[in-house]
């Protein structure tokens, strides 16, 4: 942290001021609802673990509260945001709250879920209270397009945070459960009060910590891997025989995937982990002379 270069954050009147001079209107299609209480955004940097030397991405900055709480912490800041108008209000609203830090600030107005490259030096970490509507798919891409990535801190519907941080055999195991530990370590590291928003929504939130770690080890690509994912919980009812004959191509090389990679076939995906569905996709994958790879 830089001494003395603290900035201001934002309450809930200086939202409603910002909002109010800039003439934004929140809406539910951009998933915009503000954080309008300084400790939530404090506790969010502290959690996140990021310091100097830190190049954080930010993604849905708004009207810049979380941002203000990042600038005098970390290195660099690039926020990216899908709304034209809050991405020209964003340098304003720090050059008023934190004019020391404002050099630290880069603001790129995109849509976060077709961003494949930032500029400036790789980021590091990526801190952001994300839209509702689109929080699973921005973590997913983050990670698979920025592999600098070492941590992600990010504030999501509770009921998304519980579903990203589920482990094996929980009823909230499921598709972003799996493909977010391909990436990383998750873990739910909090809930966070509806109060501190505005508008309010109508639902509490969470946030959910990711540690990147290697993937498994494995033969089978990740676009291999996953497409046996997508199939085992499109019907999670069924057992993983009938739930990935179509991947596999007939339930009896569905079958023979899964005793090759030391599965029984009556399981169901919700038991799998990560390793083992990577297991099932190279020994679906690999040459008949082969052996199963390891997950």
């Amino acid at each position: 942290m830089t001494e003395g270069s603290d900035a201001s954050l934002l309450g809930a009147a200086e939202v409603r001021e910002l909002a109010a001079r800039h003439g934004i209107r929140p809406t539910k299609t951009w998933g915009q609802n503000f954080v309008v209480d300084g400790n939530t955004v404090r506790r969010i940097v502290r959690v996140a673990g990021v310091g100097a030397g830190d190049t954080v991405v930010e993604v849905g900055p708004g009207l810049g509260s979380l941002t203000l709480a990042l600038l005098p912490v970390v290195e660099r800041v690039v926020a990216i945001e899908v709304d034209p108008t809050l991405a020209r209000a964003l340098p304003g609203t720090v050059a008023a709250h934190a004019r020391s830090l404002a050099d630290r600030l880069e603001v790129v107005q995109a849509d976060a879920l077709a961003v494949s490259s930032l500029p400036g030096p790789a980021p590091t970490a990526l801190v952001a209270n994300l839209p509702y509507n689109v929080s699973v798919p921005v973590v997913l891409r983050f990670l698979e397009h920025f592999p600098t990535l070492r941590t992600l801190l990010v504030m999501v519907q509770m009921e998304v945070a519980e579903r990203l941080a589920a482990p094996p055999g929980s009823r909230t195991y499921g598709v972003p459960s799996v493909k977010a530990a391909w990436y990383a370590d998750v873990r739910l590291a909090g809930s966070v009060s509806r109060s501190v928003f505005w508008p309010v929504p109508n639902v509490d939130s969470g946030l959910v910590a990711l540690r990147r770690r290697p993937p498994p080890r494995t033969t089978a690509s990740r676009e291999q891997v996953f497409a046996c994912v997508d199939a085992a919980f499109a019907q999670r009812r069924k057992t993983l025989r009938a739930a990935l004959a179509t991947w596999a191509g007939s339930p009896a090389r569905a079958e023979t995937a899964l005793l090759a990679a030391g599965i029984d076939p009556r399981t169901r995906g919700e038991q799998l982990d990560v390793a083992a569905f990577a297991a099932v996709a190279a020994a679906r994958f690999q040459p008949a002379s082969g052996s199963p790879a390891a997950g």
